[in-house]
């Protein structure tokens, strides 16, 4: 009497992953997870960067009290009024450069038939552009007196010359207040160089 069997049933031609093939797949997930938090953190670098960056050449000027996100025309810059105070903004990234407050600048429209060659060629419309930050001790440059012509500082009352290169003319500043060259596109005003010198107080150089 033959002894009856029992067939093993079919095995799967496709095991079941081991133990050591879920944890290497979970190790990948975690880096993938990793990796993908740190490019997020790259991202808000490189966005940061942008926002302190110094003026770059392309950049638009948007008021500082108004809309960073409408570039300002030499149409609206009134011919010898209080200045105007403004940040850079980056075409490319639709940011105003407000990151560091020694990105402030101050815009002054004056009669361009009283600059010199050199004045008038980094003019706007007659719109000048200088750092707002004053060279003595960094408070913002905010005035203009019409009387002598001049940019002052309230903190200790430097004044500056916007017709001569933002030369120091009365108070403590130690050094002209940086001058940044303008041009126009389509009546935006538009940067057209770098600052002059660095701006601020030496302690900010």
């Amino acid at each position: 009497m033959n002894d009856l069997q029992e067939t093993p049933p079919a095995r799967s031609t496709v095991d079941a992953p081991s133990c050591e093939q879920r944890r290497q797949a979970l190790k990948i997930a975690v880096i993938g997870m990793a990796g993908l938090g740190l490019l997020r953190h790259v991202d808000a670098s490189f966005a940061d960067e942008a926002t302190d960056k110094r003026p770059q050449p392309g950049d638009r000027l948007v008021d500082i009290n108004g809309d960073l996100a409408k570039p300002l025309k030499a149409d609206d810059i009134k011919l010898a009024s209080k200045p105007i105070l403004a940040f850079p903004f980056d075409p490319a990234t639709k940011k105003a450069r407000d990151g560091s407050r020694l990105n402030k600048l101050l815009l002054i429209k004056l009669d361009a038939t009283v600059m010199n060659v050199e004045t008038k060629a980094r003019s706007a419309a007659g719109v000048l552009a200088f750092s707002a930050i004053c060279t003595h001790q960094g408070c913002d440059v905010s005035e203009f007196l019409p009387e002598d012509k001049n940019l002052l500082c309230f903190c200790h009352f430097s004044k500056y010359d916007p017709l001569a290169d933002g030369a120091v003319t009365a108070g403590p500043a130690p050094r002209n207040l940086p001058t940044l060259a303008l041009q126009e596109d389509n009546g935006e005003l538009v940067v057209a160089g770098l600052l002059s010198s660095a701006p601020g107080a030496k302690t900010n150089t």
